[in-house]
């Protein structure tokens, strides 16, 4: 039943529209001294990343993100910074993948046919390591052994860039979705003071200073200011009140 949902999830997983910020050929370039940190301390780099993942809220934290059969039986919540730093030292490579599918989980971001051919080159080395090793002890040929530890180490400094180099795009995702870069953010508008009742015109806050003080043109249809105003009543009607001549009073 488990196994069928971790099939699910992976079928979901590869209908993602989003892709990475960086591909996995390009880590050494955007950050090389964040990829060398990585190779070299791969396990505090990935602790460090699943607390930034979970947006440093320990609470929230699963042994391998949820993502593996021992998920949710092993404590997690009465110590979760110990049991992270127990997943990254134990199991290395499964924190690296748990939180890769948590950040593709949560941006809906697939993984390139380039990273998916890598990651694959990267486990059946492992795989073709692991078989001349035993090839070579029940052959137990010097030749093949000494073919086998080649390999083997070979495979291991293979494994170690890749995880490296993919610590480091979850990095930059990650730094992505923090605003670090990209599109500024719009600029804060100045502030505007109100007006005082010593300030008889308030103060111009982004705009050209108005005209205070000029007249407004008259409105059409009605006389300028300057015409005298009309008579009541006109020059020869009598004023009201009083009849006109001719009437009885």
């Amino acid at each position: 039943m488990a196994s069928q949902e971790y099939l699910d999830k992976m079928k979901v997983r590869q209908e993602y529209r989003n892709l990475w910020h960086t591909d996995l050929m390009s880590t050494i370039q955007r950050d090389p001294p964040y990829c060398c940190l990585a190779f070299w301390c791969g396990p505090c780099v990935s602790y460090m990343l699943r607390k930034r993942a979970l947006y440093n809220d320990m609470s929230r934290y699963t042994c391998c993100a949820g993502y593996m059969p021992c998920s949710g039986r092993c404590g997690e919540s009465k110590c979760p910074e110990f049991c992270l730093c127990t997943e990254v030292f134990l199991c290395f490579g499964n924190s690296v993948a748990s939180t890769r599918f948590l950040l593709q989980d949560e941006f809906n971001i697939q993984t390139t046919k380039c990273d998916n051919c890598i990651i694959g080159f990267m486990f059946c080395l492992r795989q073709v390591a692991c078989i001349f090793s035993i090839v070579a002890m029940i052959v137990g040929s010097d030749e093949l052994q000494d073919a086998a530890q080649l390999l083997n180490c070979l495979a291991v400094m293979v494994y170690c860039t890749v995880c490296a180099c993919m610590q480091t795009q979850h990095k930059i995702e990650m730094d992505k979705r923090d605003g670090m870069f990209g599109p500024q953010p719009m600029a804060i508008p100045p502030v505007q003071h109100m007006s005082r009742l010593d300030q008889p015109i308030p103060p111009a806050a982004g705009y050209p200073p108005a005209a205070y003080g000029q007249p407004y043109p008259p409105p059409q249809g009605y006389p300028p200011a300057a015409y005298p105003p009309p008579q009541y009543p006109p020059a020869g009607y009598p004023a009201p009140g009083y009849p006109p001549s001719g009437y009885p009073k």
